[in-house]
């Protein structure tokens, strides 16, 4: 299964790309979508930047699944509004692909990777680095996708056995037996 991770911003938005066979990772890419181009005030432009990014991206490395981390509050409630803008760039772009989306908090990717929800940037950098047995830790954008990428790896599946225990239980909790 090859999982496209995505860390959106609205003017850095992170990507990574695994490969996951069995319990096996295997990193393919990572990098970075910049806005900083496009005109500071226009933000329609710096959307559609990230649309096409991701659109490119999805292209090109076509990926089984993508996974979008989900955007927090933050004290800045504008701040929050164009993070929200950007994300929901990125969710159109991989929908528009066909794309099934998970979604993963920070906290829980930082969990999944880092052992603890706190993690710093420079903490998830290193634990994406080991592993995926990279040279070099990746900048911290893109380690954020890398590290949604290896939680829905690690997660997808337990997810998708409680998904089909819980279809079973739904098909043979209300028979009635005849004794």
């Amino acid at each position: 299964m090859r999982i496209l991770g995505i860390d959106p911003g609205l003017r850095t938005t992170g990507f990574g790309v695994l490969d996951v066979a069995g319990a096996e990772l295997h990193y393919v890419a990572s990098g970075t979508i910049q806005t900083t181009d496009a005109e500071q005030g226009n933000l329609p432009a710096r959307l559609k930047l990230l649309f096409d990014g991701i659109g490119e991206i999805s292209q090109r490395y076509a990926p089984d699944v993508a996974v979008v981390e989900i955007v927090f509050v933050n004290v800045n409630p504008q701040a929050t509004l164009l993070l929200g803008q950007a994300r929901g760039a990125c969710v159109t772009a991989l929908v528009a692909q066909n794309l099934a989306v998970a979604e993963y908090t920070a906290l829980q990717m930082k969990q999944a990777v880092a052992g603890h929800g706190r993690a710093a940037k420079a903490q998830v950098q290193e634990m994406v680095r080991r592993l995926l047995h990279l040279p070099a830790a990746p900048r911290p954008d893109a380690a954020d996708a890398l590290g949604l990428a290896i939680t829905h790896a690690h997660a997808g599946r337990a997810l998708g056995r409680l998904h089909a225990a819980d279809a079973q239980a739904r098909r043979t909790s209300g028979m009635y037996r005849r004794r």
